[in-house]
């Protein structure tokens, strides 16, 4: 038994089947301008 892992799927996969995504980001980070008015306790709900 071998300890590298077979690759002759990974060689042979045909990238232009796979279908194009839009990615979409769920959680954004905060902008700096809303993490300096929550330091100062401007923050609105």
């Amino acid at each position: 038994m071998s300890d590298k892992p077979d690759l002759t799927e990974i060689t042979c996969f045909d990238k232009t089947k796979l279908k194009k995504t839009e990615t979409k980001e769920k959680n954004p980070l905060p902008t700096k301008e809303t993490i300096e008015q929550e330091r100062k306790g401007d923050a609105t709900p």
